[in-house]
């Protein structure tokens, strides 16, 4: 058995304190990560998301009121992290919250994905969601 490339010292012999430093220390092959190829994929994949996104701003008609709900969802967001933060100080309530996260966790396992029957439920409920938020049918 080698360390590092380094032969184990047999029984007769005793460690000098070079040989337990190159063993301790014995330089580990790197090998660079730098392709051509893999920036040229992320830059063509971040050309393409930041084209999709010029896209989808010009094609919005009302650009106020979609900064107005995008500024009221960081605010919501902010707020609702604010209330976390305010009941995790509490000292037992986190624990009530975790216990009451686990039971609502259970319950939605067997009532939505334990059975077969309750899961294409489960599907048509989030199609027909999906269907009232976009306006669409999608087949």
């Amino acid at each position: 058995m080698s360390l590092g490339g380094v032969e184990p010292l047999g029984p007769s012999t005793t460690p000098c304190l070079h040989q337990l430093e190159r063993m301790r220390f014995a330089p580990r092959p790197i090998k660079a990560a730098t392709s051509e190829d893999t920036s040229s994929s992320v830059s063509k994949d971040f050309d393409e998301v930041l084209g999709d996104l010029k896209e989808k701003w010009d094609s919005v008609e009302n650009k106020s009121t979609l900064l107005v709900y995008g500024g009221g969802a960081l605010a919501a967001l902010w707020l609702s992290s604010t209330v976390v933060s305010a009941i995790n100080s509490v000292p037992l309530l986190p624990k009530v919250m975790e216990l009451i996260g686990l039971g609502y966790a259970l319950w939605f396992t067997y009532r939505y994905l334990l059975f077969k029957e309750s899961r294409k439920e489960l599907a048509a409920d989030a199609e027909e969601l999906k269907q009232k938020i976009t306006g669409s049918k999608d087949d």
